[in-house]
């Protein structure tokens, strides 16, 4: 995995990670926003598209990819959209007042997916946002390239070790 494939750590609580992706940039955009779409990579729930709209995750991640293979956890996180530009801009809240930004940008055909999680308050928010919006966006881009992806759960198990490592300053081994 080559570094620029990784969440970028870009002030103490602000982590970064880019994404080219199969375009157009308005099938990428319904991908963020229509819950149909996003339950296939990210999480289901509702979806108020404006300024000041609720957004409803429901992450049921075990469901993502496959069989689950144990319980199926729900985790909901409740959000309000702070910036709605289709189909370039995106951000809402997050459930411990930190902020996601999805900024989109056609690049031939192609898309640039840039996603940036501020005001992140500890270690573990880091070790986990960046592992989960890694293994995420890379669901997202098998979905949008019609590959099959790699079972969720082994993915977020070796990235949270990977990113451990990289919190910690180690180098990885190959």
């Amino acid at each position: 995995m080559s570094d620029n494939e990784y969440c970028a750590l870009t002030t103490p609580d602000t982590v970064r990670i880019e994404r080219e992706l199969p375009g157009p940039i308005e099938r990428v955009w319904a991908f963020l926003t229509e819950p149909e779409k996003r339950k296939t990579w990210q999480a289901g729930g509702t979806f108020d598209p404006r300024v000041g709209g609720a957004v409803n995750h429901v992450f049921r991640n075990a469901e993502l990819t496959g069989e689950p293979r144990g319980p199926v956890d729900e985790y909901l996180i409740d959000s309000t959209i702070l910036a709605w530009e289709p189909p370039r801009l995106l951000s809402h809240t997050w459930e411990d007042g930190s902020v996601v930004t999805f900024e989109l940008t056609p690049v031939g055909d192609r898309v640039r997916l840039v996603v940036t999680h501020r005001r992140i308050a500890d270690r573990n928010g880091l070790l986990n946002y960046s592992a989960g919006w890694h293994a995420h966006l890379d669901l997202l881009a098998d979905r949008l390239a019609g590959r099959t992806p790699p079972h969720f759960d082994d993915t977020m198990t070796d990235l949270r070790l990977r990113y451990a490592a990289r919190l910690n300053g180690e180098r990885e081994t190959p």
